[in-house]
């Protein structure tokens, strides 16, 4: 009986199907639920004519299609060359099973998913096309619905609590679905089927505009909001991945009372344009730099600031850049356009004080299209994304909060791209990028979590071939940022299933880190802080090296317990050798000096002119406390000793009147590359002295040379640009001499200096020019971001061996 039910299915396929006929069952692996992966498939299959199911489980999505043979292949194919747009699959792999003659239509069947397995999930992304028509149609049951999204767009990381992604699991549990949204979600052939974050007005979160005292405010909560926006008011906004803090961008003194609220000096705004349109008048855009504000992570870009752009001075302080985005939530984009259509007000030239009258001369009308939009939190805190947090901890900062009624589960910033070395160069990996994972060469024995660095905080777990780094979580300097990484860990373990057998950390013991790490009872392993920023390189572009790794940063723990930062190795993903570093001097103060950098002006100056300095005007900015400083130096009380390039861009920056303190990480050096001329091909002396197993880089000469330019009156900016293509100069003729020694020709080029685009794109021209094959960062930031990655990465290939 059963030979003849077989034979009968048999006959019942070779009627619907020519022959001949084949049955394959298809594996697609990566980010391939939550993303309309599965009706994409089911319309494919119907589209050749097959039959069979696709299902989602542990390992990502299942497919078994039966059918002619040659539509089977076409199906295969265009599952790799038209996946949907949030889809990134890894891998597809299929195998051959005998026809069966089951399947008498194609189906989405029921999903399985195990104990222990896992998937990957899709990060946070843009409002898709389709549903900004639908928000804009005054027909559409949606029309200016604020949390409008489907299988294509919307939240995803930031609502997610666990795994299977479905909606119990998410901070849409609570919303019940009314029958049109039913309908959407159930319909296999619906852009909305198994979108989990879908609603609508009926069903669906509530905004609602609060004033400082927590009451709500009568009218429309958008239109009020952008209303008092207008007329220079701080509105806390609750966003995808937390609270921002918003004002007019053009308001002449809107940006300063934001700076005065979250005692935030100096350090650059971001600003959130109504669209490309308005970007431009902003910013000078590239296409590269079109296609970054455009794509669907909508990260910060920064771009060449427009002499006449008229936004505040207060929005980015000496700055030549300006940090843009678009707006990437239905939210966004409806506060933007009711801004918009608040008439044109009269905006003061910068020049004007804040406290002048607005009749004063010579006012300009600029439209309103720009909003400065910037993480709610007081200065050096994570951005604030509990609601009950946000009436505590916004109620100084902003006169009213636009909010809402679904939770955010996970805070996220957002992300910062800058375009340069002809590629968008990510600087902070947040929303819209994570949770995606990166690659690594080599599978994982077992599970590794690593716990990053200090500041630009990062943690992350590994699994497989998947190291997963977490969100930008600040610096780990405040309870609430030390809370942020705990929670960040936690969350990561459960959402991907990873029980770390290893911890990896950095070697600096007073590490807030690496102290949680040595508490947890588990065995742990310290990474270098240099080799790990070498290791991330390597695995952003899928090698396991030797190569030639240039680190160049402010400060990270070295081996002979002093502070590394300008530094060559020779390095793999296992193992490292020291074999190069600028010149080691006395960080006078320890971290005073890197708040203050006019101390390490007067530390290079004593090495290249003794006690008795060039008259500059640094020295006679500083005159009372110079000598002090120097002793502090020499006694070495409290004077760490150094090798960091940031330390020297610090220094020089001082020497060039840039400014003597700073009130943001790196803003010297910013400011010093935002200073420099293309450089001429001039650059300054430095000799190499052999060191122990490598060579020191000593910089008395490239000192000197600074000042006889200065002394001479050379343009500070042209000084500026003989600085940086020296600089260049010592990482190609570092190099140089380690592949006369080593035999290497691949340099990794890493660390936080070489966020400075002025100085990777000379320093790769000289290497290129050299013959060098050189690799760079470009699914992770080059600064501390990256040293989680590095660290599990050296601590999972040492843990196989051999990679």
């Amino acid at each position: 009986m059963k030979v003849q039910a077989v034979e009968r299915a048999r006959a019942n396929v070779a009627e619907v199907f020519p022959m001949p006929i084949i049955r394959k069952r298809i594996r697609v692996e990566g980010i391939v639920q939550g993303v309309g992966f599965r009706p994409f498939v089911f319309s494919l299959a119907m589209a050749h004519n097959l039959l069979g199911t696709v299902s989602n489980d542990n390992a990502g999505v299942l497919i078994e299609v039966e059918g002619d043979e040659d539509e089977v292949a076409r199906f295969v194919a265009s599952l790799e060359r038209k996946p949907p747009p949030l889809a990134v699959i890894e891998r597809i792999s299929s195998e051959t099973l005998q026809p069966t003659g089951t399947n008498h239509s194609f189906a989405i069947a029921t999903s399985e998913h195990g104990a222990g397995g896992f998937t990957l999930v899709a990060p946070d992304v843009a409002t898709c096309p389709d549903c900004l028509r639908e928000l804009r149609d005054p027909a559409n049951r949606r029309f200016e619905y604020a949390f409008t999204n489907c299988t294509n767009c919307g939240p995803r990381f930031t609502i997610v609590r666990d795994l299977p992604y479905d909606r119990p699991n998410t901070t849409m549990a609570d919303f019940g679905l009314c029958n049109p949204c039913t309908t959407e979600y159930m319909s296999p052939v619906d852009r909305r089927f198994h979108a989990q974050p879908v609603a609508c007005a009926a069903c669906g979160p509530q905004l609602k505009l609060l004033d400082g005292n927590g009451t709500a405010v009568a009218g429309d909560p958008i239109r009020e909001a952008a209303r008092m926006l207008s007329l220079g008011h701080v509105i806390a906004v609750k966003g995808l991945g937390g609270f921002h803090l918003a004002v007019d961008a053009r308001h002449p003194r809107a940006a300063n009372v934001l700076r005065q609220r979250k005692y935030r000096d100096e350090k650059p705004f971001a600003l959130m344009v109504t669209d490309l349109e308005a970007a431009r008048t902003l910013a000078d855009i590239s296409p590269l730099e079109e296609e970054m504000l455009t794509s669907v992570r909508r990260p910060i870009v920064l771009v060449k600031r427009r002499a006449n752009a008229g936004v505040s001075e207060a929005v980015a302080p000496k700055n030549r850049l300006l940090g843009i985005m678009l707006p990437y939530t239905p939210l966004h984009h409806l506060l933007l356009r009711a801004f918009a259509e608040i008439p044109p007000h009269d905006v003061l030239p910068a020049a004007i004080p804040p406290h002048a009258p607005q009749t004063a001369a010579n006012p300009q009308s600029f439209p309103h299209n720009a909003v400065v939009l910037t993480s709610a939190n007081l200065s050096d805190e994570p951005i604030v994304y509990r609601d009950e947090d946000a009436q505590k901890r916004l109620s100084s900062l902003a006169d009213a909060c636009l909010t809402h009624d679904r939770p955010i589960h996970v805070r996220t910033d957002d992300s910062i791209v800058r375009v340069y070395a002809n590629a968008p160069i990510i600087l902070r990996r947040a929303r819209g990028y994570v949770p995606q994972p990166v690659t690594l060469p080599f599978t994982l024995q077992s599970s590794v979590l690593s716990v990053g660095a200090e500041l630009k905080s990062t943690i992350c777990v590994g699994r497989d071939r998947h190291a997963f780094a977490s969100q930008h979580l600040g610096d780990l300097e405040t309870e609430e940022a030390f809370r942020s990484f705990t929670d960040a860990i936690d969350h990561f373990a459960r959402l991907f299933r990873v029980r770390p057998t290893l911890i990896a950390h950095d070697m600096h013991p007073d590490y807030l880190s690496t102290r949680w790490a040595l508490e947890q009872g588990i065995p742990t392993m310290g990474v270098q802080h240099h080799h790990a920023h070498v290791a991330a390189c390597l695995v952003d572009n899928g090698e396991s090296g030797p190569v030639i790794g240039v680190a160049f940063d402010g400060s990270g723990y070295g081996c002979d317990h002093t502070i590394w930062g300008g530094e060559f190795l020779v390095a793999d993903l296992r193992d490292f050798s020291r074999v190069g570093h600028l010149q080691v001097v006395s960080l006078p103060g320890g971290t005073a000096a890197i708040r203050e950098p006019w101390r390490m002006a007067a530390v290079y100056l004593e090495q290249a002119f003794g006690r008795t300095p060039p008259p500059l005007p640094v020295v006679q900015r500083n005159a009372t406390t110079w000598d002090f400083v120097l002793r502090m130096a020499q006694l070495t009380f409290n004077s760490p000793l150094t090798s960091s390039a940031g330390r020297l861009f610090d220094a020089v920056a001082s020497l060039l009147d840039v400014r003597d303190t700073v009130t943001y990480e790196g803003q010297a050096a910013v400011e010093l590359e935002q200073m420099a001329e293309a450089n001429t091909g001039a650059t300054y002396a430095f000799t190499m002295r052999d060191f122990l197993d490598g060579f020191e880089v000593q910089t008395a000469d490239l000192i000197a040379g600074i000042v006889r330019d200065l002394l001479r009156g050379t343009p500070r900016e042209l000084v500026a640009g003989r600085f940086h293509g020296t600089v260049a100069e010592i990482v190609a003729a570092g190099c140089n001499l380690i592949r006369q020694h080593r035999g290497l020709n691949t340099v990794a080029l890493c660390g936080g200096v070489f966020q400075n685009a002025f100085l990777t794109e000379l320093t790769l021209g000289r290497l290129t020019a050299l013959g060098f094959r050189v690799l760079f960062h470009r699914q992770i930031p080059p600064n501390d971001a990256a040293i989680s990655v590095g660290q599990l990465a050296v601590a999972g290939a040492t843990m196989a061996g051999s990679v």
